[in-house]
């Protein structure tokens, strides 16, 4: 089985943007507000057919988000806040999550609507880079997930078929993108979060990575 992870939020942890986004923005919490910005930019780019790069996205959201909160942000504070999303840590449990579905027999790669560069510095920097069997952007697609392009790309890389790999990710979008695409899928349930109402229900669910891996583990995955 190709286990095909999500990395942001899945693998990564974005509480640390907290102090980056109450310096800039005054309120920590305005970093959740703008990645569920930025996620809902992206998704509409590319529903309409267009592809911009993720990171050029990300900085995009910054001054707007500031400016919802009467603040100014800078070109400086969008290239921080970009040196920063290389620079998260994993979640706890991310590693012995991945080490358990290799010993079960999986080839582990990573998927990402990052640029391959940034994907790269932050599976490096968070510790986790040795596990992945390989690293993978959506920008090698020229769509952002969850077009069909990117899962197809990383199942066609690594000559499997589509039904012959499964995507782990924390985001509900990403996981109906796998599933439309042909892929098992496996979503983590972070902090209370629940798969998308109207689509069909994951292969398998977890409150984190550690219950997940566990749940695939048990199921003939290598």
């Amino acid at each position: 089985m190709l286990c095909v992870f999500d990395v942001n939020e899945t693998l990564l942890d974005l509480a640390p943007l907290d102090e980056f986004f109450a310096d800039v923005v005054g309120d920590p919490a305005a970093r959740q507000e703008w990645f569920e910005l930025m996620i809902h930019n992206a998704l509409v780019v590319t529903a309409a057919g267009g592809y911009r790069p993720f990171g050029q996205i990300a900085a995009a959201c910054l001054p707007v988000v500031a400016a919802r909160h009467g603040r100014a942000a800078t070109p400086e504070q969008q290239r921080e806040l970009g040196e920063r999303l290389r620079r998260l840590p994993a979640h706890p449990e991310a590693a012995g999550a991945i080490t358990r579905l290799r010993e079960a027999g999986a080839t582990v790669v990573a998927l990402t609507n990052s640029v391959l560069d940034v994907a790269e510095d932050q599976l490096r920097n968070a510790g986790l880079r040795p596990l992945f069997d390989g690293v993978y952007s959506a920008d090698q697609a020229g769509r952002l997930k969850p077009a069909p392009q990117p899962y197809r790309f990383v199942v066609e890389a690594n000559e499997v078929a589509p039904s012959d790999a499964v995507l782990i990710a924390a985001h509900d979008w990403d996981v109906a993108g796998a599933a439309a695409a042909g892929l098992a899928t496996a979503f983590v349930a972070r902090e209370g979060r629940v798969p998308l109402p109207a689509a069909d229900a994951p292969t398998f669910v977890g409150a984190d990575l550690d219950e997940v891996a566990i749940s695939m583990s048990h199921h003939a995955i290598g």
